[in-house]
């Protein structure tokens, strides 16, 4: 009886609060009738108290709770033009993302910077993936390379899918959960526009889907709506923030979408938007607990997609596969010399244990991957890293060709052009450096930022079998347009240039001091300008190109710089009718093309 009674004190003791004035005997008395009656009593209330976000600063002394907020849109009147040699670029609209409040669970913004006055936005920068339902608003394909590679794992039975049954043959394969009926830790809310059927049915169907991330939210656009400020559906997570994404160009149609997103966590999420379906792939870091810092669906595959992480991994993972516990196999030993050209293939692609994930599993460099592009002729793979190398590599046989190296400082972002002929890279050289394929070497660097630069793109509509067009965005909010060719850059450069000289030692501002930690003594190794021998403490002796001294280098000027904004730039798109930037804090800026400014060399333009 005596526990019976501690028992019920217990449970039942924040209802008797009131009476603390009683005596013990009338209070062991109403427990006793209590205890009679305690199936049909309600539960106690909790002891605790839900956190609630606040937003900085305070009102009237009293913090302020945070307000889940809308996008907004503005369309500046004649405001940041781009001036071309082909026109005027005109801002059309600068839609602004809502940056959600931080989960209860999430730690307070800290702010590093001892002069800031605000904590720093709480994103990693927003990024776009864009897809068109129309197959007239895809890239022109005139400068394109015909495709002979085989498919990744081409004679690896353990690979060969089933064939789907005739009646199941032109169903897309669709996740199992849905998002927001989830009650999965890691999916914190989902809100879907109380219109979107409506929207969906009457969409322009020649316009353009828009997916963002910004902070812990992902968020579905239809940019071509009156009210393309109005998400369509808003995903919230709690425990990762989604630092990259890619749609599948293979498998879309028009009630049907691939979409996959790498984390801040290492978990990957595949999600179709259309039937709100998900699947979370290599949950709980069970394959690499690292952040994903790139991911790419692997051209022509409808499965299989290649992960980036930041401890200098490369894993394909297969989107209908379960995770297993990654274990090391025996290495694969490609035929070059692996002393070389180092990478280590703890899974190859030609295993036969292919049930479960990853599909293959590359270790690169103990240096965080920043990002990497797949070649139009589906063979090749361009990688950057932070320690300054841009590797080249034939993932079909799991095989590093080459590694080349930045001016100075980390390398961030990487494309080629829509032939396969060049590679472009940006970094923390405040340079845009153009690579030579098929001639293994550097064609031109080409100087116009004054802080990192964060995202290259090539222009296919401003190309042509001559001449190519390509921008750069950057740190320094700058949006920069570059126009070569392959006379242009194959002319020799006097030693009396007239260009300043470079030391490329600007620092970022204070708006993005806290974004870029990579700014440490081990990254920032600069090559000697005047000297072509390696080294000694060079961050990679593998390579096998030392830098061109400045004085042999072709130098290109930009044909337009223009500053777009005031926080770092982060994205950069070309479509037929527009150009797109995103910045760090989520402004989504668009700009009409002049009339008559597409190259139409290709028939169906």
């Amino acid at each position: 009886m005596f526990y019976d009674v501690t028992f019920h004190v217990e449970v039942t003791f924040p209802i008797l609060d009131p009476w603390a004035d009683r005596d013990t005997a009338t209070v062991l008395h109403l427990l006793t009738e209590l205890s009679h009656s305690a199936s049909v009593l309600p539960p106690p209330p909790p002891r605790y108290t839900i956190p609630v976000a606040y937003a900085a600063g305070a009102a009237n002394g009293m913090a302020v709770p945070v307000v889940e907020t809308n996008n907004t849109i503005s369309h500046p009147e004649g405001g940041c033009p781009l001036q071309v040699g082909e026109g005027t670029y005109t801002l059309k609209d600068d839609l602004l993302l809502a940056t959600p409040p931080p989960h209860p669970s999430e730690a307070p913004i800290v702010n590093p910077n001892p002069l800031a006055t605000v904590p720093t936005p709480p994103t990693a920068g927003v990024k776009l993936s864009l897809v068109s339902l129309d197959p007239r608003k895809k890239p022109p394909t005139f400068l394109k390379t015909a495709v002979t590679a085989p498919p990744f794992g081409d004679g690896n039975p353990a690979l060969a899918a089933p064939a789907p049954p005739a009646k199941d043959a032109l169903k897309r394969r669709k996740p199992k959960n849905n998002i927001i009926k989830s009650s999965s830790s890691f999916v914190s809310r989902v809100i879907t526009h109380e219109t979107s059927a409506k929207r969906l049915s009457d969409r322009d169907p020649n316009g353009i889907f828009a997916f963002a991330n910004i902070n812990r939210a992902f968020q579905w656009l239809d940019l071509n709506s009156a009210q393309k400020e109005e998400h369509l559906t808003k995903v919230l997570f709690t425990k990762a923030h989604m630092l990259c994404h890619d749609i599948n160009d293979l498998t879309k149609t028009s009630s049907h979408l691939d979409i996959v997103m790498g984390s801040s966590a290492g978990d990957i999420i595949w999600y179709e938007p259309m039937s709100q379906k998900y699947a979370r792939i290599n949950k709980n870091g069970v394959i690499n607990n690292s952040p994903v810092t790139s991911i790419k669906w692997l051209p022509g595959s409808e499965n299989l997609f290649l992960a980036s992480h930041a401890n200098g991994v490369l894993v394909v993972y297969d989107k209908e596969k379960e995770d297993a516990l990654f274990t090391p196999e025996v290495t694969h030993q490609p035929d070059h010399d692996a002393s070389r050209y180092p990478l280590e293939v703890l899974k190859s692609v030609q295993s036969k244990n292919q049930k479960t994930n990853p599909v293959s599993y590359w270790k690169l460099a103990n240096q965080k991957i920043s990002h990497f592009s797949f070649s139009p002729d589906q063979r090749h793979l361009a990688i950057v890293l932070e320690d300054g190398s841009l590797r080249l590599m034939d993932y079909l046989k799991e095989e590093v060709l080459d590694i080349f190296r930045s001016y100075y400082g980390g390398l961030i972002c990487v494309c080629w052009s829509p032939d396969g002929k060049y590679i472009v890279t940006g970094g923390q050289d405040d340079l845009v450096t153009i690579w030579s394929f098929p001639e293994r070497k550097i064609i031109a660097r080409c100087q116009g930022h004054n802080s990192w630069v964060s995202a290259v793109a090539f222009d296919p509509w401003r190309c042509d079998q001559k001449t190519y067009r390509f921008g750069s965005v950057g740190d320094d909010c700058r949006l920069l347009l570059w126009d070569f060719s392959v006379g242009m850059l194959h002319r020799p450069r006097t030693h009396q240039t007239t260009a300043r000289h470079r030391t490329s030692l600007v620092m970022p501002s204070t708006q993005t001091s806290n974004r870029h930690r990579a700014d440490s003594g081990g990254n920032r190794v600069r090559s000697d300008s005047e000297r072509t021998e390696k080294l000694d403490g060079d961050l990679d002796p593998m390579a096998s190109h030392p830098v061109e001294p400045r004085a042999r280098t072709a130098l290109l000027p930009p044909i337009m710089s223009k500053i777009v904004g005031e926080d770092p730039i982060c994205w950069l798109g070309f479509q037929k009718d527009c150009i797109l930037t995103s910045s760090l804090e989520g402004h989504i800026r668009t700009w009409d093309r002049p009339n008559d400014s597409v190259v139409s060399h290709d028939p169906r333009l």
